[in-house]
């Protein structure tokens, strides 16, 4: 009998080779696709395939849930405690404290830190601003910017372009520096504008009107709200006719 004759095997060592490169593709298709992959339905699966990893899991998720509930109510506090020290210091009738969502606004009467027409605050309204500091403190985390916005009012015969537009600004400078000063948040979430008399909220026709126009505003935003234009919150604070008293008015109608 004849033996067979022995057959080119060099197929063989190719099919090998074929065979890993496969393999190896279809490994680094499964590692980019781990890290591509959510991490919360990650941590999800892990769960559903080990016990322990699940109750750590839970742990952690109630742990976040408890904390995030804690920094909201610090933040919605915030408006009681101002209301409080206003009270306390007996300046609520030349104060308006509003909260809503994911805000608080203020609005005091200029009166209650400057005289006549200077930027320098005086004692008492050093007092007000101690008040404020302390209300706001124990939300100082959750705050993503303070804004103070500085407003003078047209006079009958006495405007001046340099002087409305410097002591809105001026003043809205001075109760900024003193809020820092405070070393309550970060400087850079501070924020001071002056708009001179060109955002009334009131008749300027009338002295009740021009004195509801000297005014201080603070704006306090949480840090997870979403950002309007003034003119919303004023459509919220002041209401529909006193945002439409406002120069962007038409462009703020217009966005809705």
């Amino acid at each position: 009998m004849k033996k067979p004759k022995n057959r080119a095997s060099g197929g063989s060592w190719m099919d090998t080779y074929g065979d890993m490169v496969t393999l190896l593709l279809c490994f680094f298709v499964l590692l980019y696709a781990i890290s591509s992959v959510d991490q919360n339905k990650w941590q999800n699966f892990v769960a559903s395939v080990n016990p322990e990893a699940r109750e750590e899991l839970e742990q952690q998720q109630a742990a976040e849930a408890a904390e995030e509930a804690s920094e909201s109510e610090a933040f919605q506090q915030m408006y009681e405690n101002l209301n409080s020290e206003f009270e306390a210091l007996g300046i609520d009738a030349n104060v308006d404290v509003v909260q809503g969502d994911g805000y608080n606004f203020i609005s005091f009467s200029d009166e209650v830190f400057f005289a006549g027409d200077s930027y320098e605050i005086q004692e008492n309204g050093q007092l007000v601003l101690d008040g404020f500091c302390r209300a706001i403190a124990p939300a100082a985390e959750e705050i993503s910017e303070i804004e103070v916005l500085g407003h003078t009012t047209e006079l009958p015969g006495r405007y001046s372009v340099e002087n409305d537009r410097r002591l809105s600004v001026d003043r809205a400078a001075e109760v900024t520096i003193y809020i820092q000063q405070k070393n309550l948040i970060d400087p850079a979430r501070l924020v001071s504008m002056g708009f001179g008399q060109y955002r009334p909220i009131a008749d300027i026709n009338t002295e009740d009107g021009r004195s509801r126009n000297r005014r201080v505003e603070i704006l306090i935003t949480d840090s997870q709200a979403v950002k309007q234009s003034l003119t919303d919150y004023y459509l919220e604070v002041y209401g529909p006719e006193v945002a439409a008293m406002q120069p962007d008015a038409g462009q703020a109608t217009q966005e809705e």
